[in-house]
């Protein structure tokens, strides 16, 4: 099973991001909180170099929360700064603006001297289907940029204003040309920052899923499942019968893959 995907508009949007990097005072690093160490991606963190950086650890409230604190430690420094949210919920706009306005504060303090104002102009970054444009509709206060929770909605990259004078550019989601690590790319597709459509064979990748699942989550799978972890016995359990008494292991695979990207199987976290 080899995953890789890199739709033609990712390659435009490495190139937009770079070229507004210019003119970027903060860059925010949209990370799922299911897989935030696989959501890092290379190129945009070179791209992203000597820029101050605060990292949104998304989607916490379906995700190990005490697992994504331990690993967002490591990602606050001198320039760089962190928050965990869930971007659904309105709560965390506020805090999020005052570590924008923080990483940001030479530059303030700069033109304040001069009795200048300044706009600080921010950019959101990250894999598909993180959340960006719904952490952007939120820091705005109401619906601006287009959301879905699947890989690939948003297309284009995009300004608005969210007060405070602060400006933020949506950008689409995006990964690397040539996913040399197929282990990051399993994660990146259990979560769905990879379209379903890539991988033809589903079986393994929930096999693969329920494998890495059990490593670390073993008792959430039982308590959803029961002793038997093959697809075969999850067909058993939930009636997924085909014809001449045959098991559905097909409909058993992606009812586990929808499960987790669901939270029915519990708050999980893949690194």
């Amino acid at each position: 099973m080899k995953i890789n995907w890199f739709p033609g508009h990712m390659k435009k949007t490495m190139a937009e991001i770079k070229s507004k990097l210019v003119n970027i005072d903060v860059v925010i690093y949209l990370l799922d909180s299911r897989a935030p160490i696989s959501s890092i991606n290379p190129s945009l963190s070179k791209l992203s170099q000597n820029k101050p950086v605060l990292y949104v650890f998304n989607k916490v409230d379906i995700a190990d929360e005490k697992r994504v604190e331990e690993i967002a430690k490591d990602y606050k420094s001198e320039n760089s700064d962190y928050i965990i949210m869930n971007s659904t919920l309105s709560g965390g706009a506020k805090l999020m603006k005052q570590k924008i306005l923080a990483l940001a504060k030479d530059k303030i303090e700069k033109f304040l001297k001069k009795g200048i104002k300044t706009v600080i102009r921010a950019i959101v970054i990250g894999v598909p289907n993180s959340g960006k444009s719904t952490l952007v509709n939120n820091l705005c206060g109401k619906a601006k940029a287009v959301t879905g929770n699947r890989a690939g909605v948003t297309k284009m990259t995009q300004w608005v204003s969210i007060g405070d004078n602060i400006e933020i550019c949506d950008t689409p989601g995006t990964l690397y040309p040539n996913l040399e690590d197929q282990e990051i790319a399993k994660k990146l597709l259990f979560v769905g920052s990879i379209k379903d459509e890539v991988v033809a064979d589903t079986v393994e990748l929930a096999q693969e899923l329920i494998s890495q699942i059990r490593e670390k989550y073993p008792s959430l799978l039982q308590n959803r499942y029961g002793e038997d972890l093959t697809l075969e016995g999850i067909a058993k359990k939930r009636g997924f019968i085909l014809g001449k008494g045959e098991y559905d292991i097909e409909r058993s695979a992606n009812a586990v893959i929808d499960d987790f990207r669901k939270c029915r199987i519990g708050k999980i976290t893949l690194d």
